[in-house]
């Protein structure tokens, strides 16, 4: 009788432990890509008469030795954005990963705001992963397109 619950017993505990371990892994990859993330901000603060992080900053004369640094940059933040689309990016995700995906996912469109990056998109995407291609084309389009209005009730004009 003692063997009749002990073989589905462990087989649950197996499962358990299993996922627990993928959960884990899942989070050790998390923050990997986001040590990652954070260097490159540590380098665009380095680079700070780029005027990165500044998003108000529009058509900025940039001379040439800054277009270089500039676009080096985008280069880096394109690859971050590849590894992570690669890494955690699921069709069918679950939860978790579907939490630990929308922090890049908010990461892309930021950037995807900035017209110097959109600009730069396609150059910098020759050579990339197809899929990772059209998905960040895809929130590079949405970012520029006008905002629907909110829907609301209709507004009546009295004569």
């Amino acid at each position: 009788m003692v063997e009749t619950f002990a073989l589905p017993f462990a087989i649950l505990v197996f499962v358990y432990e299993r996922r627990k371990a993928r959960q884990v892994d899942e989070e050790e990859l998390y923050l990997r890509l986001s040590d990652e993330y954070t260097n490159f901000l540590k380098l665009v603060l380095d680079n700070a008469d780029l005027q990165l992080l500044n998003k108000r900053v529009q058509g900025l004369d940039l001379n040439e030795e800054q277009q270089e640094r500039r676009t080096a940059l985008f280069g880096i933040l394109v690859s971050i954005f590849e590894r992570a689309y690669l890494l955690v990016y699921e069709e069918n995700m679950s939860k978790q990963t579907r939490r630990l995906w929308s922090s890049w996912e908010d990461y892309m469109r930021e950037w995807c705001r900035r017209r110097d990056f959109c600009e730069a998109l396609p150059e910098l995407l020759e050579g990339e992963d197809p899929d990772f291609r059209a998905y960040i084309e895809k929130i590079a389009s949405q970012a520029h397109r006008p905002a629907k209005p909110e829907p609301g009730p209709p507004v009546v004009s009295l004569p």
